[in-house]
């Protein structure tokens, strides 16, 4: 299916999922994932200065106000029907890697904004992710989006390390570990104790 998307033609990525009876090795977990379709750039790549988007009230805001933090940066909009089948698994990336300190923006591009992505989140029941705006697709623009859902993954020094185009399973472990190993998170420890 092809959309005009702010003066472009884009291709929804449509990843078709897969259904998995037990425990797959690393890389067929990573396939499963949609993880197949992520680029990791060789050397991380600046972000183009002055890009901004919206809070839910209206407040422009930009990825400096995000500066030291890990950031999963999504593109997508209510009218994408992949787009809508990943937010909840996004919803849940969220609520998986807050404690290490990497925040999931999901800039929708609904021209809409605010009235139309708010009744989007409580019908299904998104909880966890913050409502960003990019209604004229200016950020999107900006970093070179062509196809919705895309998927940014910026590093703690506001670089660019990574990008996949179309639908991913965001919460699946394989998912969580890129993610965490892209914005240099640090594994989490494991204490034990002796008696």
């Amino acid at each position: 299916m092809q959309r005009n998307f702010g003066g472009r033609r884009a291709l929804l990525g449509a990843a078709a999922g897969a259904t998995l009876l037990a425990a797959p090795p690393p890389r067929q977990a990573a396939a499963a994932a949609g993880l197949q379709r992520l680029v990791e750039h060789p050397q991380p790549v600046p972000l183009p200065e002055g890009l901004a988007f919206t809070d839910a009230e209206g407040r422009p805001t930009g990825f400096e106000a995000f500066r030291g933090q890990g950031l999963v940066v999504n593109f997508w909009a209510t009218w994408c029907p992949p787009c809508v089948a990943e937010m909840p698994a996004l919803d849940r990336l969220q609520a998986q890697v807050a404690k290490d300190g990497i925040a999931v923006l999901a800039l929708s591009n609904d021209r809409g904004g605010r009235a139309q992505v708010a009744p989007f989140y409580e019908r299904t029941g998104l909880r966890h992710l913050g409502i960003w705006l990019d209604p004229r697709g200016a950020t999107g623009r900006g970093l070179q989006v062509r196809v919705l859902p895309t998927t940014l993954v910026i590093d703690r020094h506001g670089q660019e390390v990574a990008r996949l185009m179309g639908e991913a399973a965001w919460d699946a472990p394989a998912a969580v570990a890129a993610i965490r190993r892209l914005t240099r998170t640090p594994a989490p420890t494991t204490t034990t104790t002796r008696s």
